[in-house]
Parts: structure tokens; C-alpha cells; sequence
């Protein structure tokens, strides 16, 4: 086997340890879950898919375009198998030796941000920070459909944006952006958080490294429950390591990817500080930075490129610490492997429901997940939100509101709800409409959907 075949062969190695949980078979009535991911094959299109529920768009497009695709687990399995191979390409690449190109792919597929987002439910943002080269350096059709599918979510889009090109580029930023951007500004969801809630997303310590020797090593996300038990032994010493190793390549990064590396790092800095708190509390939009360690997302590019651009020996060296500092990788990925859910089989033929004392997040086998009731319905949320005993996100007003008056029919009705669902399974109908789909929702989605054709369909024109 030549070197470039053994090239090759580790990165296929590497994309499969990292995604091998998204080609475990489901059974019947199973469901990729796992804390904020959930999908399962029905899945529907609702007001919330699009933006216009009753919390703020966060996955928006993201549970739109599964809402109506045949099946929505292959429809995951294709995107994450595909993202990691894009990644995988893209780092090749960029290396300038044998070593290079291998610490280049090691470093941007195997890293904490991507092991420790994976076990938040985060799938799509890894996603998105997989195919952030591509949209830096592919030819523009691939380049606008990585684009395109990291804009998933709003984060995802935001980073892509910062990394795109001309004025194609430019285009499909505004075609992304807008579904989650004009929802944002149109429903009642509240745009601000808590300066509370800012402390309790804030970056956390990890053994031995304390929160900035976390950082410098991708880690550090708020929740202790996602990160793999090597971390916790120490093993986050590795990282800090590899942050000095690859700062010796510094001078071979693109200038635009050193610089959103540093916005990067300012921005989990920031809010370790507490400096963000007064931003997210009040101006609208700025919960985006709440949970900041995600942004570290924008320093991958520039960290695969130095990786790549080091000499063999330091790139050796590199790549021996990216893999020692999270080494049970794929073993603590397993928690993503699909498992049986249930969700209610309700009469509700597309009017608005409301479960009454049913929480935000329950608990399936042992895991925490969001609640599946409003993947396949219009189901009035909560949004509620605890982290360690105290309200990260209060309730919504509307499910409060349903709350107080589960048994006043005609309040129920004036809140747009039409069944009532409770605990011992008894259901109430209120007489109330179906409210339909918002058609400026299902307009901005589908020009979403169309933003890949536009790459390939410019460069088909200009061969006439």
C-alpha cells in the first residue's frame, strides 16, 4: 500500500470512529436521542419547524427539512457520514507532507468540541464545523452545498457566513439566514436572556487544565454529563500540548482564519469572564453567544491548517496528542446509538396541543431527552429549562398560560389550542380551529431549500 493509499485509509478510519453510531441499524420505534437531538422517521413539518412556535428558532431549518423528508434518520445518516468525509478531504488537502495531512484530519475530526457536542445532541452544529473548510476552499457548488448544510442551524450558518466567498457567498448567506433571522423578529419568543442563565452556559474547568487549558483544547462545554470520562483523568493535559504545537504553524494560516479563530476564543474568553451577561440580557439576538464555548467552532479551520502546515515531525507529535487527549472517543460516542421512544399517538388532525404538566426534557431508557411530542405535532412548549436547580429559560408565556387554565375551556380556545391532553391520558377538545402553516415560514424554507441549486446552477450557465 502507498503512502497516499495509507493516507486515505486512515482517514476513512477516522470518519468511521467519529460517525460509527449514525450507521447503527435502527429497530422499529427507534430514534436517534440523546439531550438535544432527537430524530426519528416521523417526524412532521409544524409552526415551530419553521420558526413560529413558541420559543425562539433555534433549530431552525433544521426540523423543517426534517419534517419533510422520507426519512429522517438516513436523511442524519447521510448528512454526519457525508460532513466527516468533507472534512476528512478538506484537511488532506491542506497538509503539506504525509504527516501533515494526517495531523490535519486528525485534528479536525477528532477533537473535544466534536466528541463533546455530539454527546449534547449538537449533531448539526459538528456537522457545520466539519464543513467549514469546504466552504472556504472547495469549488463554489461544493462550496455552497457545505454552505448550505451547515446552516442548519443558526449557529452553523453564522459560522459558514464568516468563511464564505464573493458575493455567491454572500447570496447564500442571506438565503440561510433568512428563515431564522425573520422568524426571529416576527414571533413573541423572547430574544433575550438571563445574565443568570449566561453564567450557568459559561465554559467550564476540566481536570487538571482549569477552563482556559479546557479551551485551548476544544473542550469545556457547560455540561459535565457530555464529556467523555478521559477528560475528567486528566487526559485535557494532551490539548494544551497540541494548542502549543500547532501555534508553531501560526504563520502558514490564512489571515481571515487567524483572526475568527481569535473572535473564536474572545468570545468563550468573554463570557468565562462574565463580560457577556449585560450583552445577553439585553439586546436582542445576543443569546446566540449564551452558550459560548460553541463558537470555538470558528478556530477549526485555522487549527487543521496549522496542523497541516508543520513539519513531519511536529506534525507527528500533533497528531499522537489530538488522539490522547479525548482517546475513548469512540466508546463514549455509543450513547448515540438509537434507542426505543415513544411519542403520543394523538387525534389532534393539525390543531394546536396542549399536554398539561408534561416537562420540557424526559427521560427515554435512561436518557435525557427533549420532549418528542412537538417533532410530530403542534404542541404548545414550555422551553422550561433547569440546570443545576436553577431556571436557565423561564416557560413560555403561552404554555403558561395553558397551565393556569387546563381545565377553563374557553381560555384554552382564546390560546389557540384545540385538544388538552393530561397526565391520566383523558383528553379535552375545545372547539378550536387548526391554525395553518405560516406562509412566510414556508416561503423563506423553501428558498432555503433552493440555495443549492444556485451554485450549480450559475456555473451550468456560464458553460453557454
Amino acid at each position: 500500500m502507498g503512502v497516499d493509499a495509507g493516507l486515505k485509509a486512515y482517514g476513512a478510519l477516522l470518519v468511521l470512529a467519529v460517525t460509527w453510531p449514525f450507521l447503527v441499524p435502527a429497530g422499529v420505534g427507534e430514534a436517534f436521542a440523546l439531550r438535544d437531538m432527537l430524530v426519528f422517521d416521523q417526524m412532521a413539518l409544524t409552526r415551530a419547524s419553521l420558526g413560529y412556535g413558541d420559543l425562539a428558532a433555534r433549530n431552525v431549518p433544521q426540523d423543517a427539512l426534517l419534517g419533510i423528508v422520507p426519512w429522517p434518520m438516513l436523511a442524519l445518516r447521510m448528512i454526519m457520514v457525508g460532513a466527516a468525509i468533507a472534512a476528512a478531504v478538506s484537511a488532506y488537502r491542506l497538509g503539506r507532507s504525509s504527516l501533515g495531512k494526517a495531523a490535519a484530519m486528525t485534528v479536525l475530526l477528532w477533537n473535544p468540541f466534536v466528541i463533546e457536542r455530539l454527546l449534547q445532541g449538537h449533531w448539526s452544529l459538528v456537522a457545520a464545523a466539519w464543513l467549514l473548510p469546504a466552504v472556504a476552499l472547495a469549488p463554489p457548488a461544493q462550496a455552497t452545498l457545505a454552505h448550505w448544510l451547515a446552516s442548519l442551524t443558526p449557529t452553523g450558518a453564522i459560522a459558514a457566513a464568516t468563511f464564505a466567498r464573493g458575493w455567491r457567498g454572500l447570496l447564500t448567506t442571506t438565503l440561510t439566514c433568512a428563515p431564522w433571522v425573520v422568524a426571529g423578529l416576527l414571533t413573541p419568543a423572547a430574544a433575550t436572556s438571563s445574565a443568570a442563565s449566561a453564567a450557568l452556559f459559561a465554559p467550564r474547568a476540566e481536570t487538571f487544565v482549569g477552563t482556559l487549558g479546557a479551551l485551548l483544547g476544544l473542550g469545556g462545554i457547560w455540561n459535565a454529563d457530555a464529556v467523555p470520562e478521559s477528560r475528567n483523568l486528566g487526559f485535557a493535559l494532551f490539548g494544551i500540548g497540541l494548542f502549543a504545537i500547532l501555534a508553531l504553524g501560526w504563520r502558514a494560516v490564512n489571515t481571515r482564519w487567524l483572526v475568527l479563530a481569535g473572535i473564536g476564543f474572545a468570545i468563550a474568553l468573554a463570557s468565562w469572564a462574565g463580560l457577556l451577561a449585560p450583552l445577553i440580557e439585553t439586546v436582542p439576538g445576543a443569546g446566540l453567544l449564551r452558550d459560548s464555548q460553541k463558537w470555538l467552532i470558528l478556530t477549526l479551520p485555522a487549527c487543521t491548517a496549522a496542523a497541516g502546515a508543520l513539519t513531519p515531525k511536529l506534525a507527528g507529535t500533533a497528531l499522537l496528542m489530538a488522539l490522547l487527549q479525548v482517546p475513548d472517543a469512540p466508546l463514549a460516542l455509543r450513547a448515540l446509538t438509537p434507542t426505543a421512544i415513544e411519542f403520543p399517538a394523538i387525534d389532534h388532525r393539525g390543531r394546536d396541543v396542549f399536554f398539561a404538566d408534561r416537562p420540557a426534557l424526559i427521560d427515554i431508557g435512561g436518557r435525557v431527552v427533549v420532549d418528542p411530542a412537538p417533532k410530530v405535532m403542534n404542541a404548545v412548549e414550555s422551553g422550561l429549562l433547569l440546570v443545576d436547580g436553577t431556571v436557565a429559560d423561564p416557560p413560555s408565556p403561552r404554555w403558561l398560560a395553558a397551565q393556569r387554565a387546563q381545565n377553563d375551556l374557553e381560555a384554552l380556545k382564546s390560546l389557540g389550542i384545540g385538544v388538552v391532553v393530561y397526565p391520566d391520558g383523558d383528553l379535552l377538545e375545545t372547539g378550536a380551529e387548526q391554525r395553518g402553516l405560516p406562509p412566510l415560514g414556508i416561503a423563506l424554507f423553501a428558498l432555503w431549500c433552493a440555495a443549492p441549486l444556485f451554485g450549480v446552477t450559475r456555473i451550468t450557465l456560464r458553460k453557454y
